[in-house]
Parts: structure tokens; sequence; C-alpha cells
């Protein structure tokens, strides 16, 4: 009997993505291009490894909101992580500004990212990667809803332990977050929308994209060890300044967090957010905490503020 050939299949010169993408502008090789059109290979060391680095800065009413640090920050996580970009700073800020500008979004998801990118010969050694830059500008979305951001997050710490800060910097921005979507899930189980996960000593570290800060007797805290410092966490330090508000970072336990006064997590991704549960503990008698709302309202007039924003030059 003769065995029958396969029947290979054609291969497609030209892919066609059926997906919906929010609405936007990325730049990638030299090129703007609709979300749609925005791909990376499949070898690239970004995707098989998460070999990457970015940050994230949002634009309001037409202006970047402390866009000198966020470049900072991943300017010096680019060459941490021994990645070259071929382009320099001021260039990186014109590419963000045409995405958001080319978009026409006022208020704005803006991120860059420099993955190691791969090499022609499928190379392990991440020497011979080709690093590539991408930056895109979509929709402004926050981690709390406009009903969030009045009533407070509901909020569930899990057992989910974080990447140890000697296993992976936390310094520097980076997709490792298996750890907490873990956390996410095990949140969601409980019935609450979003997530705190521990340290590896076992006190309370940060959630998913976010920082966390309590009020206790008018002083604020927030965990020092294992987290990203927070561009958002570094505004409300300076804001504290400001108005004459004791911050301090340091070990917090999750005992210490539900006994707080007030509680907050902070983030590029909605700014300053309340949270009045954790677990089954109501956190400020269910409502805002005023020191909270102060923090609020005064993050969200830096936005007009020249000395914290940056005017996008629209079409």
């Amino acid at each position: 009997m003769t065995e029958l050939s396969p029947v290979l299949s054609p291969v497609d010169q030209h892919h066609v993505d059926h997906r919906r993408y929010p609405h936007g502008v990325a730049f990638m090789d030299g090129q703007y291009l609709p979300m749609s059109g925005a791909k990376i290979s499949v070898l690239d060391w970004g995707l098989l490894h998460s070999d990457a680095t970015y940050d994230t800065v949002h634009v309001w009413d037409g202006r970047f909101f402390r866009l000198d640090l966020h470049l900072d920050r991943f300017l010096g996580g680019v060459e941490r992580l021994r990645m070259n970009l071929p382009y320099d700073r001021k260039e990186i800020a014109s590419i963000l500004e045409q995405c958001v500008a080319l978009s026409g979004h006022k208020s704005a998801y803006v991120e860059m990212i420099c993955t190691r990118g791969s090499s022609p010969t499928f190379s392990r050694d991440p020497r011979q990667a080709e690093n590539r830059f991408i930056a895109f500008a979509i929709p402004f979305g926050s981690v709390a809803n406009k009903e969030q951001l009045e009533r407070g997050l509901h909020v569930a710490i899990s057992e989910t332990v974080r990447i140890p800060p000697k296993s992976v910097d936390p310094t520097i921005k980076n997709y490792h977050w298996l750890d907490l979507v873990q956390g996410l899930f095990d949140a969601y189980d409980k019935g609450a929308e979003t997530a705190l996960i521990l340290d590896t000593n076992g006190s309370v570290a940060e959630g998913p994209g976010f920082n966390v800060f309590l009020v206790k007797d008018g002083s604020l805290r927030t965990p020092a060890f294992g987290v990203l410092p927070g561009i958002t966490r570094r505004t409300v330090f300076d804001l504290c300044a400001e108005i004459g508000l004791t911050a301090i970072a340091t070990d917090i336990s999750r005992d210490e967090i539900k006994k707080a006064d007030e509680v907050f997590i902070t983030s590029t991704a909605g700014g300053i957010m309340p949270i009045t549960r954790i677990d089954d503990t109501t956190i400020s008698k269910g409502q805002v905490g005023s020191i909270t709302r102060r923090l609020m309202d005064l993050y969200w007039q830096k936005h007009a503020d020249p000395a914290w924003s940056t005017a996008i030059n629209y079409p």
C-alpha cells in the first residue's frame, strides 16, 4: 500500500488580523501605524522571555503629566538591561507626542517599550539580538472606574508572593506579571475587584500596576521593599511635602493596613484611587477619606500646571 504524501497548506503572504483594538496610533520600525498594524515577531525575546522594559505616561486635557520622570525611568531601565535604542531622549519625546497628536486623543495612555528583539539565527546569546523600540497612544484607561472612584475599591490580599527583588530588579519596569495576575484571580475568587500581594517577608508589597498607601493618624506610609517606585507614588510624596503631610516608605503588615484610617492606591492608569474594603474589613467607614480626597483633588489640579505637565502640539 502506497503511503499518501501529506498535503501542505499554502503560506499566506499577507496576514489578516480580525481582532479589534482600541483606537490609537503606534510607532515601530520608523513608521506610524494604526494599533491593528503594530506587531512584534514571535521570536522576539520580549515575548519569549519577558526580556523588555517599558514605561507609561498619561495625557490629560492635551498635556503629558510628568513626562520627564517617565523618560528618566525608561532610559535608566534600558541602560541597566544593556539595551540600545536608535533614538535619543528628545527623539523619543517627539515620537510619543506624534503618536498622541496623530491619534487625536486629548486624554491618552501612552507607552514606550524596548524589547531585546531577535537575531536572524535565533541565537540564544542576547548580545546578538537587535533591540526594538515601540511606542503607542490609546484612550486613557483607569484601574478604577467612576463608580469605584466614588465609593472606593474593594481589594483582597493574596497569599501570592511578589518576585524577589534579588531575582528581578523591581526598579526596572518590566512585564514579569505572572505573580500579579495570580493575585488578581485570587481576588476575583474572593469577590474583590483587585489585589494586593505580599513581599518575601510577608509584608504588603503592591498590586497589578499600582502602589499602595495607608493613612494613620494623619501620616502616610507606603511599602518600601520589592516594589516598583511608581511615578504617581513619587507624586504623592511631592504633594505631601507641598501641603505639610508626613509620608514615609517602610514595611507594612496586612494587620496594619486593615487598621488604617484610610488606604489608597496610585498608578499612572488612574492617579490616586481610594480603597474602602480590604478582604472583609471596612476602611474609613466605607467612604473616601478626607486626606485621600484632598490628595486626589490636588493631583488632578497639577495636570494643568506647566511645572508638572507638558502641552502637546496637535495638528
